[in-house]
């Protein structure tokens, strides 16, 4: 049988600001802040195989709540004029709890945390979240980034065949020119 993927229900504004880099990012260009997450947790989402929801306040907006589906297994949702992201958050939690989901919501609001405990999901403070992320980033580059060696760059056909060989493919690349 299929194992269902974790859900990690993230407190977008929370999350951002418990990171030094996109809090002071979001001081001067929000849209930044919250693309960069969401650009951060696709591929950690990937990697680690979680299904991620990313909710954003619209509280003091007259804006309608809309979803955007980023990848496989990341959404954006944003709420609508006059809803929290913690109202947002504790109902998506408690129906995928209720429908037999393991649901991580990561934001560090004390209370928001009790709600959700509550609702059967765990708790995971923001800044585990980018603790956890950092690990990632630095397993990517540990195990997946080549390092730049020259001896990995340049991987020549002579270098690898009898000589004798070598020597008659050059007598007929002369011929050719």
């Amino acid at each position: 049988m299929k194992r269902n993927r974790e859900c990690f229900i993230l407190d977008g504004y929370n999350v951002i600001h418990a990171s030094t880099e996109l809090a002071r990012v979001a001081e001067h260009e929000l849209a930044e802040a919250r693309d960069r997450l969401v650009h951060l947790m696709t591929e950690y989402g990937a990697f680690e195989q979680y299904e991620v929801t990313i909710v954003f306040d619209a509280l003091f907006t007259t804006d309608e709540a809309h979803e955007e589906r980023r990848a496989p297994y990341l959404t954006v949702l944003y709420t609508a004029a006059g809803e929290t992201a913690d109202s947002r958050i504790e109902r998506l939690a408690y129906e995928l709890a209720r429908a037999g989901r393991e649901v991580h919501v990561v934001t560090s609001d004390g209370a928001e945390q009790g709600v959700i405990l509550g609702a059967g999901a765990y708790r995971l403070p923001s800044r585990e979240l980018w603790r956890r992320v950092r690990k990632f980033q630095e397993k990517l580059k540990k195990e997946y980034l080549v390092p730049n060696d020259p001896k990995i760059a340049r991987s020549e056909l002579s270098a690898r065949i009898d000589k004798g060989v070598a020597a008659q493919l050059d007598s007929l690349r002369r011929r050719r020119d």
